[in-house]
């Protein structure tokens, strides 16, 4: 019997085979991604101790392992700052892992779902569920769902001229998107005042309302889209070749495209769902996570890892760095709002 997991150093890869399955991982990849989780982790532990009522390391240790000695510091840290942090690593992950889905798919940096419309019009279906059913997680998780898939199809039709190519689609989806946005506007109008302030409080982007029912629903969820992407990830890697290249690998082109593009909206929407709209970690993280790796192409598990950690940092910043707590949203777009700038001035320069 071969050995589970072996170091296969001529080629620098962590390589699996049992069960007749053989995966190879880039040893790079693999130490990127663990440093990336364990600062998520060492960042995640501090963010617990932080707050109006602060703790020590010990007390917030004290309080995760049920010691009858916690006190109150059980009630702060596992029912109010736990869920919070929790679903700032989970729903990171999330839309770093949608960004290189759907980077991958396109070949283009610039191509993530808040950017091509997707996560526009997964706000669009939870805002019309808030505004006309007042709304349960399930079912804003739904309402974005739909409202995400139909937009990835208006898209993806309009997109389409004998295939669907990265510059087309993300063209389209910039003008679909700022058709969604005008219809949002004019929802939120329209909508009773009480429901039109909470629900722009929400649109900002923020992980204020957080609790254990949404965590722990939008981590199952989060967990079974991923899975899904795991299994269609040779498809993937397949398609970054071109569509030719793919079909005579023996991959479906355009059934492995549009099982893609689902599970990255639906990664999208159940973020949407419970946070709002968070923009930019789906831009950002796949191309930073490149950087740190040195691989060929986008892969998922480092920006996975990556957009972690990008968002438990801009949650922190949002909740510590300034007197009045923000929404999260609005440190993410400061932040990936001159990352943009600065990504779309390499892109220019990698052209001329």
């Amino acid at each position: 019997m071969t050995a589970p997991a072996t170091l296969d150093f001529g080629y620098r890869s962590l390589t699996f085979r049992h069960f007749g399955i053989s995966v190879r991982w880039p040893l790079r990849s693999v130490i990127v991604c663990l440093i990336l989780l364990g600062a998520t982790i060492a960042l995640a532990a501090w963010t617990l101790t932080l707050g109006d009522y602060p703790l020590t390391f010990t007390e917030v240790w004290a309080a995760l392992t049920n010691n009858p000695d916690a006190g109150f510091a059980r009630t702060v840290v596992v029912e109010w700052r736990l869920p919070r942090v929790l679903a700032a690593a989970i729903f990171g992950a999330a839309l770093g892992a949608a960004g290189a889905m759907f980077q991958s798919l396109t070949r283009n940096p610039l191509a993530s779902p808040d950017i091509i419309g997707f996560s526009t019009g997964a706000y669009t279906g939870a805002l019309i569920v808030i505004i006309l059913m007042g709304g349960t997680y399930l079912e804003r998780a739904g309402g974005a769902l739909i409202g995400g898939i139909l937009t990835a199809g208006l898209v993806y039709i309009l997109a389409w001229r004998h295939g669907v190519q990265g510059f087309r689609l993300i063209i389209i989806g910039i003008a679909v998107s700022a058709v969604l946005g005008s219809f949002n506007t004019w929802l939120m109008q329209s909508a009773n005042l009480e429901v039109a302030l909470s629900a722009a409080v929400w649109g900002a982007g923020s992980l204020n309302g957080i609790n254990w029912e949404q965590a722990l629903w939008g981590g199952l969820i989060v967990i079974l889209l991923l899975a899904g992407g795991g299994v269609l990830g040779r498809g993937l890697r397949q398609l970054e070749l071109g569509d030719d290249a793919a079909r005579a690998t023996g991959a479906r082109a355009e059934p492995v495209r549009l099982s893609i593009m689902v599970i990255g909206v639906a990664l999208t929407a159940t973020v949407t769902a419970a946070a709002g709209p968070i923009a930019f970690v789906a831009l950002a993280a796949p191309q930073i996570a490149h950087r740190l790796t040195r691989s060929i192409g986008i892969t998922v598990a480092p920006a996975a890892c990556m957009g972690a950690l990008l968002l438990v940092v801009a949650d922190l910043a949002a909740q510590h760095l300034l007197s009045t707590m923000l929404p999260v949203g609005v440190v993410t777009v400061v932040i990936g709002g001159g990352y943009l700038v600065w990504l779309i001035v390499q892109e220019a320069r990698r052209r001329v």
